[in-house]
């Protein structure tokens, strides 16, 4: 394991990308091969993502609770309300991203970390959320999402297991091409990061359990702490520059950093 100072480093850039329209993925395998630091490890990966998994349930945990709520009375009574039909969209929208996980993830883990193709899908998927912000009629809320938007959403999200596509990016393109608000679009999205994180953190658990590694426990808490910490920030300060600047700064910062990797690699 790293020491501390890498720990905190990998830590906040876990926290502020798995929110924001960037790759997280694509910066966790970029500053370790820009610093020249060691793989971070199976451990490190888990305990930050329970991290931001943590940051989200928090910030949103007003909104989870009559999900919750919501969900479990409607299976009793067959009647939906607004917050049930939302957790029932969360659901379905997991579901395209988990089978494509269980078939392609092997082959997206060992073909696709190539530094080309994360420029490439930095840049591409970029661009698009882009004109996403700029046709979408942007006039609905999340509980208004239809089961025709769920279908689009969950769909673009099993992109986000090519390095690069940014999960966040692709469900907040998704989301505006639909017609969702640039809020609604977002948020909808943090709620979908809740059973993807799960997802992504019992596979990760499940390759840790199996594996002989040393693990260094002070500084998975330490990793995750920090990821807890900068995660619940970044949603805040995501969703004030969505209202007030938009998307554009996050395609700026995508387009210039794929560039920087076509030209250095």
């Amino acid at each position: 394991m790293q020491d501390l100072f890498h720990v905190f480093i990998l830590a906040i850039v876990q926290g502020l990308t798995e929110f924001l329209p960037v790759s997280s993925s694509a910066h966790l395998i970029l500053v370790p091969k820009f610093l020249h630091w060691p793989d971070q490890g199976l451990a490190f990966d888990v305990a930050i993502h329970v991290g931001t998994l943590c940051a989200v349930i928090l910030y949103f945990k007003d909104e989870l609770k009559l999900m919750c709520k919501d969900w479990f009375k409607s299976l009793r009574t067959r009647k939906q309300t607004k917050h049930s039909r939302l957790a029932w969209a969360v659901g379905f929208a997991t579901i395209p991203v988990g089978l494509a996980g269980l078939i392609f993830n092997d082959f997206i883990s060992s073909q696709m970390r190539a530094t080309w193709i994360l420029a490439v899908t930095t840049i591409g998927f970029g661009l698009l959320l882009a004109l996403a912000a700029l046709v979408s009629k942007q006039k609905r809320s999340e509980m208004q999402i239809t089961w025709r938007d769920v279908l689009t959403i969950g769909c673009a999200q099993a992109l986000a297991l090519i390095p690069g596509v940014s999960r966040s990016g692709v469900t907040l393109t998704a989301g505006l091409f639909v017609g969702l608000t640039k809020q609604a679009a977002a948020r909808f999205s943090f709620l979908l990061s809740i059973p993807v994180i799960i997802l992504a953190g019992m596979l990760e658990l499940h390759k840790l359990i199996a594996s002989p590694a040393p693990v260094d426990y002070v500084g998975l808490s330490f990793g995750f702490i920090v990821a807890a910490f900068t995660g619940y920030a970044c949603i805040d300060v995501f969703l004030k520059i969505l209202d007030k600047v938009g998307v554009m700064p996050f395609v700026i910062y995508r387009v210039i950093l794929g560039i920087i990797l076509l030209i250095a690699f």
